[in-house]
């Protein structure tokens, strides 16, 4: 695992776009650090009567493009730098994604899995109280992440317009359809991908052929991208999660692994597969690879070993700067977080439009739009790549960044 934290992770990959760009450092010196950062504290009552005191975080990193935006993540790593990270890469993110959106993150340090249902809606509802000041509808719009899901961001909700004594379907966005959640929203985040990496696997010539993929990450971007991809070509052959990983050359079933998963809690024992370590899973000979999980899943100890011909990275964050240069220069193609994993925040910017107009979208237009705003920054990014000589990472940066400090020239440093 690399050694650098998340934070430094998007710092270098800011300065690597710099030279690329045409603009004043005292823009990129504000860009480099987030503009607030809450954090809470929040004892949480347990099933046995006594208190468990949690942490937990709100980071709005930039906010030159519009509100904040970006989900909550339950996990027992999450940190402050990875909070701060993740709002960072929100930004660049949203920007990439032509959303009218800065970014944001939040997180709460806790395994969800050992908690009840009644200590899991007890500890959502104090963080939504924690950070209902410093979020709202034009302000903040919090979203699901690692661990979260359509429930919790219903009891977000509740607590909210309990606090605030008001209906506001559109200050959280992931929810439940009756909740003013929108169709699509789902597999949004996988969808999104598939359509970047459809028009990746054209520009490289590998589209309309048989291919196959490693999925790194069976949760929900990941499972829904096994779900999906067949569409566009891929027969999944390795998956893995926390617990382990399963290989099949001639094809992992998706209906039985999902079936297995929900089951058993892991894929790693599936029958249909022989069992594999998560480490000889990213090494096995694919044409596509998947990261699906966390941060720094690449790294500079593993790079030289990964076999795909291109990396789309369904994670945040799951590629070391170390890790993109070894991939380069093996010949590569790393299909960056900030735009392969972009349709979950595009679909939530969908699902906060509608929630303001209550005019509600079908689900062939919400795709349909994805998919013509996805492709269209798959191929401004893929111009600047060609263009600059330059990875597509930093193609997507000096984009992002561009229309960031553009806007940041308009307003003005102030105060």
């Amino acid at each position: 695992m690399s050694k650098m934290n998340p934070y430094e992770m998007f710092l270098k990959q800011v300065d690597e776009a710099v030279p690329y760009l045409n603009v004043e450092q005292e823009f990129i010196d504000v860009l480099k650090e987030p503009k607030e950062v809450l954090e809470v504290t929040i004892p949480l009552r347990l099933e046995d009567g006594t208190v468990k005191v949690v942490k937990g975080w709100r980071s709005h990193h930039n906010n030159a493009l519009g509100p904040y935006k970006g989900g909550v993540r339950y996990h027992p790593n999450v940190s402050k730098d990875e909070v701060m990270a993740l709002s960072a890469w929100m930004s660049i993110k949203c920007a990439t994604a032509m959303l009218p959106y800065g970014g944001g993150k939040g997180g709460v340090r806790i395994a969800p899995r050992e908690l009840s249902k009644a200590e899991l809606e007890r500890l959502s509802r104090g963080y939504a109280l924690a950070i209902a000041r410093f979020m709202g509808t034009d302000i903040d719009i919090p979203a699901p992440d690692v661990y979260t899901n359509p429930q919790v961001m219903s009891w977000f909700l509740d607590t909210y317009e309990k606090v605030k004594g008001w209906n506001e379907p559109s200050c959280y966005t992931g929810k439940p359809l009756e909740l003013g959640g929108s169709l699509g929203r789902g597999d949004a985040t996988a969808r999104g991908g598939m359509y970047v990496l459809r028009e990746a696997l054209k520009e490289v010539g590998l589209y309309g052929k048989p291919l196959t993929a490693i999925i790194q990450g069976y949760g929900n971007a990941g499972s829904n991208a096994h779900g999906l991809y067949s569409e566009i070509g891929l027969t999944v052959v390795a998956a893995s999660d926390s617990k382990g990983g399963t290989y099949n050359p001639k094809g992992l079933n998706y209906e039985e692994l999902m079936k297995h998963k929900k089951v058993s809690g892991t894929v790693a024992d599936f029958p249909g597969g022989e069992r594999l370590t998560n480490e000889e899973v990213l090494e096995i000979r694919a044409d596509v690879l998947i990261p699906a999980a966390l941060e720094g899943v690449i790294n500079e100890a593993n790079a030289a070993k990964v076999n795909a011909k291109v990396v789309l990275e369904l994670a945040n964050g799951p590629t070391t700067p170390e890790a993109d240069a070894i991939l380069e220069e093996a010949g590569t193609l790393v299909v960056p977080d900030v735009l392969a994993n972009s349709g979950g925040v595009t679909v939530s910017c969908f699902e906060w439009i509608q929630g303001r107009t209550g005019d509600f979208w079908t689900e062939k237009t919400v795709h349909e739009k994805l998919d013509e705003r996805l492709t269209h920054a798959f191929h401004e990014i893929w111009k600047i790549k060609k263009q600059q000589g330059i990875r597509m990472r930093q193609a997507a940066y000096v984009r992002a960044m561009g229309r960031i400090i553009a806007a940041m020239r308009f307003r003005g440093i102030w105060p």
